[in-house]
């Protein structure tokens, strides 16, 4: 059984959402899952995990979450790897740039991103639902 860390932060929900849909799919293929805020992971827990699912809004000028989750994403990306990860998030302005920033920075850490992340506009609907079930199924 593989196991897999959900990590995310979420303001109005809707992220927590998402995340609790990642969660969802990954149990129901018989994964053991953590689902986890942005201060209960850290470097020292990467290796715990088979693959690392990471979820956080658009905020601000499209930059993650600046208090709680981008000082932990950033202290983690050094530890990330040859590690499988999925991304994330809702927004409810611009385009999705703090998406393809995050998805670069994934990238340059040597991690396996999966996909491309997942974004829902605002609160998701059944179509990025079903997007975050399918993020479960690109970790392998």
């Amino acid at each position: 059984m593989s196991k897999l860390a959900v990590v995310y932060w979420s303001g109005t929900g809707n992220t927590e959402q998402m995340a609790n849909a990642v969660a969802d799919a990954a149990k129901a293929k018989g994964m053991e899952v953590d689902l986890l805020g942005p201060n209960d992971f850290d470097s020292s827990k990467v290796d715990a995990y088979d693959a690392i699912v990471f979820g956080c809004p658009a905020m601000g000028a499209e930059v993650l979450e600046e208090s709680e989750f981008e000082p932990m994403f950033a202290s983690v990306e050094g530890s990330l790897s040859g590690k499988k990860v999925g991304l994330f998030g809702s927004y409810g302005w611009g385009d999705g740039q703090w998406m393809r920033d995050w998805e670069d920075r994934v990238r340059a850490s040597g991690a396996e991103l999966v996909q491309d992340g997942v974004m829902a506009n605002n609160a998701p609907d059944d179509a990025a639902l079903a997007q975050c079930a399918a993020l479960v199924d690109a970790l392998g």
